[in-house]
């Protein structure tokens, strides 16, 4: 839908999708994007929309709004250009320029991302700073990959991006991969009874959240520590595996509490009703499952998919009940479907 905001036609054909410009389309002086829930989305096209010189309202949910866009508006502000954000939309004015970008690392890669699909598109030549650690650099790597693939040129230093100006993307056919973070999901099955083999993942990927098949290894062996600050999105699938196993120690766990949810703090809620112990120290959180057992009363997906699929796991070994499941559509829609497809019973209400 953001895409035809700003003049795309879109063709869904099954598993294909098809993106061309509208022909003799003028955008209008102001854009509207409708983001829903999706951070992702949000982050990636503000600086693309900046492009454009038009007054932009981006419009989301409560809670994705409230997520804010800090890095940007500090970026903005030295640019000249206006941000007024309210309940339920971001409405910003101005024009993106070239020149040099800073940013920290430890919050979201995303704006990061955000800023490099941009750039090129500038006349002149920009470069990004990175002022602390970069972490999820994997999603960073992605994000090179793709413009590599679309004839675009960055230059990646160890905290630096050189991007040059006047640059166009090319078309052409692409082949998404399957995605590493949902297939961890179905892959934890195969540690509680199951025998699931999940294909169309490319094993040379640069997705971080591969690295799944290495940590139920070791979470199945003993307790441990694991560092999460390049696969945070494995945090509700760790969370959960280690609950059922040995328990652990998570450390680089902030990050999770900016998520859809406060992913901390609502799986502790959650795990709480399994007898799980959950211990949350600012940047690392701790899981004794000594107390394990089936959950005590409904559980809550906290309108958060990857919650959702990590207490759907755990219910796979003890039955119960979750309420909030529909929230598997942001990015499993077939999540239960799957389930079933593998003899775990699953009733609707």
């Amino acid at each position: 839908n953001c895409l035809k905001t700003l003049g795309k036609e879109i063709l869904i054909e099954g598993n294909k999708i098809t993106i061309q410009n509208k022909k003799d389309f003028l955008l209008p002086n102001e854009l509207v994007f409708d983001c829903l829930e999706s951070g992702s989305t949000l982050r990636f096209f503000i600086p693309i929309a900046l492009t454009t010189g038009k007054r932009l309202i981006f419009k989301g949910t409560e809670k994705l709004i409230s997520r804010g866009i800090g890095p940007y508006q500090e970026i903005f502000e030295k640019k000249n250009i206006k941000v007024d954000i309210n309940s339920n939309e971001i409405i910003i004015e101005g024009k993106l320029s070239s020149g040099d970008f800073s940013l920290v690392g430890n919050i979201s890669s995303q704006f990061i991302t955000g800023l490099l699909f941009a750039l090129p598109l500038l006349d002149g030549a920009s470069t990004i700073n990175i002022t602390t650690n970069l972490e999820s650099s994997n999603y960073i790597d992605m994000t090179l990959e793709v413009l590599k693939l679309s004839n675009i040129d960055v230059v990646k230093y160890q905290n630096k991006f050189e991007v040059i100006g006047s640059q166009q993307y090319s078309g052409g056919d692409f082949t998404v991969e399957g995605d590493y973070s949902n297939a961890a999901f179905i892959s934890a099955l195969n540690y509680f009874g199951g025998n699931v083999v999940v294909k169309g993942l490319n094993s040379n990927s640069s997705q971080g959240d591969k690295v799944y098949q290495e940590l139920f290894e070791k979470l199945s062996k003993e307790y441990c520590t694991i560092d999460i600050s390049d696969c945070i999105d494995l945090g509700p699938i760790l969370f959960a595996f280690s609950s059922l196993k040995y328990g652990a120690h998570f450390i680089n766990t902030q990050r999770l509490k900016i998520k859809e949810s406060n992913r901390v703090l609502d799986l502790k809620e959650e795990l709480e009703k399994f007898g799980i112990i959950v211990k949350d120290l600012d940047n690392e959180v701790y899981i004794d499952n000594s107390l394990l057992h089936a959950p005590s009363m409904l559980l809550n997906g906290k309108n958060d998919h990857r919650i959702v699929m990590a207490l759907s796991i755990m219910l796979s070994v003890f039955g119960g009940s979750i309420d909030g499941v529909e929230a598997v559509n942001k990015s499993f829609p077939d999540f239960f479907k799957d389930l079933e497809s593998l003899g775990i019973e699953v009733n609707y209400e």
